[in-house]
């Protein structure tokens, strides 16, 4: 299997990356550091078009998985300032549909192309919490994406699914978090082989339970 995977240079990317290729599939990983395959700032659309051009294969599975939580911790009176609502949403779902979109041709290319979205349950309206307000309603907007990508791109055969990869031991999810980035990797391959044209538009937790919209 053909894999693009963006932010793959640490954390849960670099373990599904690690794990892909260890059972077999080709993945080329993609960072804004450049310390993976290639490089990929999923917020400039013009290395986005010059990436996907520069793709040949067929792409059978797209794992949309770079993300920011910029705005961890901050008050509400007097935090959230107007630059980060802007660069939060310029990865986590500008950069996102954008990444999708360039690479459309590719994934027309595969017999079963898949669309991945990592999501959160934050982005869930049933779960809401108050706080991160900023993180939630990307992670909201990103799941509303996947919902609606599916519906439209299931006539022509591409799977697309939004997933909540658990409270994770990383950078992002804090020492305390429940699983490691391995355990947490691994279930969401699981689920990535299940998706499928039958099994689109769906919102699920890296175990598999059904995470509310």
């Amino acid at each position: 299997m053909q894999v693009i995977l963006t932010g793959g240079n640490r954390g849960i990317g670099a373990q599904m990356t690690s794990q892909l290729r260890a059972r077999g599939d080709t993945v080329v990983a993609t960072s804004r550091d450049g310390s993976t395959d290639a490089v990929l700032d999923v917020t400039n659309a013009e290395q986005i078009q010059r990436f996907a051009v520069d793709y040949q294969p067929a792409l059978d599975l797209l794992i949309c998985n770079a993300g920011v939580y910029l705005d961890k911790g901050h008050p509400l009176e007097t935090g959230y300032e107007q630059q980060l609502w802007t660069d939060t949403f310029a990865v986590n779902v500008t950069g996102v549909f954008q990444t999708i979109q360039a690479l459309l041709p590719a994934l027309r290319k595969s017999k079963a192309p898949k669309i991945v979205i990592i999501a959160s349950q934050m982005g869930s309206s049933e779960r809401a919490g108050g706080n991160a307000f900023l993180y939630r309603a990307s992670k909201a907007a990103a799941v509303n994406l996947a919902c609606n990508l599916a519906i439209e791109l299931k006539p022509s055969g591409i799977a697309v699914g939004a997933y909540h990869p658990g409270w994770v031991q990383t950078e992002m999810g804090g020492a305390e978090a429940d699983i490691d980035a391995a355990t947490s990797a691994a279930g969401l391959i699981q689920r990535f082989d299940l998706l499928s044209r039958d099994h689109t538009g769906v919102f699920e937790n890296y175990d598999g339970a059904h995470m509310p919209f």
